[in-house]
């Protein structure tokens, strides 16, 4: 599943605003406070969303007015989400739309549908449409050979109308498009890693097979690898001391507690050094590469200024390994403040923010004839952002 396309409205700083076409690699750039936080946070809270209710999520965010967009008449966020996936072998585009107020000062889903065409022509077809906590499902979507009106549509009542009915529904197989959405949002990861949560050595419970937003369970899932998926480990290994300079080999090594730690091997030292006494740019490059090659890699990344204690140097890797896991049919989407970065970026992969009258607006790389003209002479992005051709993304 690939994301095509966001659009919001009276979400935090963005009022209106719409992303059309996003590549499967995405870079977002803009001075501190233009939105890109808000941006990303758009997935966190829909995963919040499934996991409790809209106003736990909203709650956790300062509640409906602090999300609403400031000194705005509509009383109505919106998030709408368009996507491409495989029904019967044919890829279709389909959009989650959800519509979100207040009612006697409770938040609620005023209105929430997943729809798609079922065939090449005709408008798209509503699957799931449900308002105030109560509405339908189609459970014979895939039957394509019936006209719309011999569907089978069943009615349900939620619990409360602060649920989201692809939480509930998106649990039963028969009903596809929800279900598939469901574990879209179940399966993004959107990044928050801290180094010296990654450096821990916590026995918690927690999941051991998949990293965390943090990083915190980092030893864990890298024994889990190097137990269960010795391929995939070796190449997070080779791809290691490929990318990053100075380190020669790296030798894991099981100690007699159970915990995993690792050898470094620098090239101007005969003795290795174990993994605590390495940089925090090499952890955190090792914990990228760790998310990258997950046996079950998440459909979508959103990643935070991935510069952050890396070595100007590695930015040209990190970014090789973000596109080639694009590449593999993952998306990923990165904000950054990194000049270094971007001159990694394609013409079509950069969008940038811009605050105006203190909402967001999105530019796009490639709507820019100047900036357009300029890559294809052979400029680099993060040298054009640097001289001030985004305008009013100022770099500093």
């Amino acid at each position: 599943m690939k994301i095509e396309s966001i659009r919001l409205k009276n979400y935090k700083t963005f009022r209106d605003v719409h992303l059309r076409e996003i590549p499967a690699l995405c870079v977002v750039v803009g001075a501190n406070g233009t939105g890109k936080t808000t941006l990303f946070d758009v997935f966190g809270f829909l995963h919040d969303c499934l996991k409790g209710n809209i106003r736990q999520a909203l709650d956790a965010r300062g509640r409906f007015k602090e999300v609403l967009s400031r000194d705005t008449s509509d009383n109505t966020i919106l998030i709408e989400i368009q996507y491409r996936m495989p029904i019967l072998g044919v890829d279709r585009l389909i959009t989650y739309s959800l519509e979100i107020c207040e009612s006697h000062g409770t938040p609620i889903v005023k209105r929430e549908i997943l729809r798609y065409k079922r065939g090449r022509h005709g408008k798209p077809f509503h699957f799931l449409d449900f308002a105030n906590g109560e509405g339908y499902a189609i459970t014979n979507e895939e039957d394509f050979k019936k006209p719309d009106e011999e569907l089978e549509r069943e009615y349900q009542k939620l619990n409360s109308p602060d649920i989201l009915a692809v939480k509930g529904l998106g649990q039963f197989d028969r009903f596809k498009a929800a279900n598939a959405f469901r574990q879209l949002i179940e399966a993004w990861h959107v990044s928050d890693f801290h180094i010296l949560a990654a450096r821990g050595r916590r026995e918690a419970a927690g999941d051991s097979e998949h990293l965390s937003e943090t990083g915190d369970n980092l030893p864990r899932v890298a024994k889990f690898l190097f137990e269960n998926h010795p391929a995939t480990f070796n190449v997070v290994l080779a791809n290691m001391a490929r990318r990053v300079p100075g380190v020669k080999t790296i030798e894991p090594l099981l100690m007699d507690d159970g915990y995993l730690t690792l050898r470094f091997q620098d090239g101007s030292f005969k003795t290795p050094f174990l993994d605590k006494y390495v940089s925090d740019g090499t952890i955190k490059m090792f914990a990228y590469l760790v998310l990258l090659y997950d046996p079950k890699p998440h459909p979508l990344l959103c990643i935070e200024e991935p510069e952050n204690q890396l070595y100007p140097k590695l930015m040209n890797e990190l970014a090789e390994e973000f596109r080639l896991y694009a590449n593999r049919g993952g998306q990923v989407m990165v904000s950054t403040h990194s000049p270094d970065f971007l001159n990694a970026m394609q013409l079509d992969e950069v969008f940038w923010l811009v605050k105006k009258d203190g909402y967001t607006k999105v530019c796009r790389a490639s709507d820019d004839p100047q900036i357009a003209a300029y890559m294809a002479d052979g400029d680099k992005m993060g040298n054009l952002w640097k001289q001030g051709f985004f305008e009013g993304a100022d770099p500093e």
